[in-house]
């Protein structure tokens, strides 16, 4: 069965070019980003483990740990970082699972023969401090991944989960949010003492209340 919202996401240990790692372990209290890609020296995916390298800091200041995976093996995966590193000019630091067996990307579901036969779709999943799965997507190997909504994403499932709030459409960090229908009217003022405007009774906005 395929891994849903709100699942625990599951643990595994794993060779990577960082070392070996065990996933909850790993992941400690912080968040993560879990990605995958059907194989090593792929034009598309090189593009995207360049990407990541290049806006790591912005996941580090988000207390996000990154973690890649290919079905190829540790040595195919050096020889890929190298290509990643000069032709995106980057230092990728982040770490790259081994999988040449599938058990990672067999536990996560990502394997569809339809699509790709036997390798992965290129898959994401956020996962909260909690080990539970907060977001997928799923893109087909034509598709770059865009990163800026990956961290978008980071940005308003951090903000909800600390304040009674959602946000919007192609909202961005620092803009108004949604106050959520469980807040009543009359606890607004004290909730949310930045202010509020009631566009109806159930779309009200107020200021991010983490800036």
């Amino acid at each position: 069965m395929a891994l849903r919202l709100g699942d625990e996401a599951p643990n595994f240990t794993a060779e990577t070019t960082a070392g070996p790692i065990n996933f909850h372990e790993w992941l400690g209290n912080g968040w993560g980003v879990l990605f995958s890609h059907p194989k090593d020296f792929t034009p598309v995916c090189t593009t995207e483990l360049g990407a990541v390298a290049r806006i790591a800091d912005a996941f580090q200041a988000r207390n996000v740990k990154v973690l890649a995976i290919s079905v190829d093996p540790l040595d195919s995966h050096k020889g890929w970082v190298n290509d990643i590193n000069e032709t995106q000019q980057c230092t990728v630091g982040y770490p790259i699972i081994a999988d040449p067996e599938r058990k990672v990307a067999t536990l996560y579901d990502m394997i569809h023969p339809n699509a790709l036969d036997n390798m992965t779709v290129r898959s994401v999943f956020i996962i909260g401090p909690d080990k539970k799965i907060k977001l997928t997507l799923t893109y087909p190997a034509s598709t770059g991944r865009n990163f800026d909504e990956i961290l978008r994403v980071v940005d308003s499932l951090q903000l909800t989960a600390n304040h009674q709030v959602a946000t919007p459409a192609n909202w961005k960090d620092g803009e108004d949010c949604i106050i959520v229908p469980a807040v009543k009217d009359e606890e607004i003022p004290s909730k949310f003492p930045k202010g509020h405007r009631a566009v109806k009774s159930y779309l009200r906005y107020t200021p991010q209340p983490n800036k």
